[in-house]
């Protein structure tokens, strides 16, 4: 019995001590006014009137308010060969559709919260994930839904979008809750398209695979291992490694003038 008790309280610590942790040291705001939070760039997007070349990005950054102690809001941006601006593609809970793609700045602060870069292409990698992009995005199964927990959400859209296009082969970090949300399956390939990943709704599961590592999904929460940032993952804060976790990029940067 008491080996019983101090496992459960073992894994309540694991699953509660992150987040207390956020709240606590983390730097998130729970009384922010979203309509003076920092909406500002951050500078970590190719500047379009410089960049010829296509380009595409995958963000995220901490959720805003109280939702930042357990989760990020993940996004994905894109930029046609020779436009001058960006398109921002994804789910937020307050528009209808919940999918939107809309022109706007690619890196600003999320309410508040700096963005960090998954992922960057540029030029014809980036041309060839542009086009499949913009044909499937009619076919994401969850337009007209957002659940915050534990999903569809943004981040469910954001790794549904990463499967689809090989070229994105980038893994969420392991605080993109939602991002195992599989809907009525219950088997599919990692969002990187390195492994493998079993979930009954978000709720539970696990996922394995080159760029994800080790995940174990418990109400939507992750513990797992990050073989890539000798690391491991916790609820709430996310990876604690010896190097740079793999899901984080430095600014995204293209040649200036390309022929794309």
């Amino acid at each position: 019995m008491l080996r019983l008790l101090l496992g459960a309280l073992t894994l309540v610590l694991l699953l509660g001590g992150g987040p207390l942790y956020m709240w606590g040291f983390g730097g998130i705001d729970t009384r922010g006014d979203w309509r003076s939070a920092d909406r500002s760039s951050m500078g970590l997007a190719p500047d379009p009137t410089q960049t010829h070349a296509a380009v595409v990005q995958v963000y995220s950054a901490r959720a805003f308010d109280w939702r930042g102690i357990f989760a990020v809001h993940a996004w994905v941006a894109t930029k046609p060969r020779g436009a001058a601006h960006y398109t921002v593609h994804q789910v937020t809970g307050w528009g209808y559709p919940a999918l939107s793609s809309r022109i706007g700045g690619p890196d600003r602060a999320w309410f508040g919260s700096q963005p960090t870069v998954h992922a960057t292409l540029c030029g014809r990698e980036a041309e060839r994930a542009i086009e499949r992009i913009e044909t499937i995005l009619p076919d994401y199964p969850y337009r007209d839904r957002y659940r915050a927990w534990p999903g569809p959400n943004s981040n469910t859209f954001v790794a549904w979008l990463i499967r689809e296009i090989p070229e994105l082969s980038v893994s969420l970090p392991s605080t993109a809750i939602g991002k195992d949300f599989l809907g009525d399956e219950l088997v599919a390939t990692s969002p990187s398209g390195t492994g493998v990943q079993v979930s009954l709704g978000g709720l539970v599961g696990a996922a394995v695979g080159l760029q994800e590592g080790l995940e174990l999904n418990l109400g939507g929460l992750i513990l797992g291992i990050d073989p890539a940032a000798l690391g491991i993952k916790l609820p709430g804060i996310g990876t604690l490694g010896l190097l740079t976790p793999a899901y984080g990029q430095s600014p995204g940067e293209c040649p200036a003038v390309a022929a794309g």
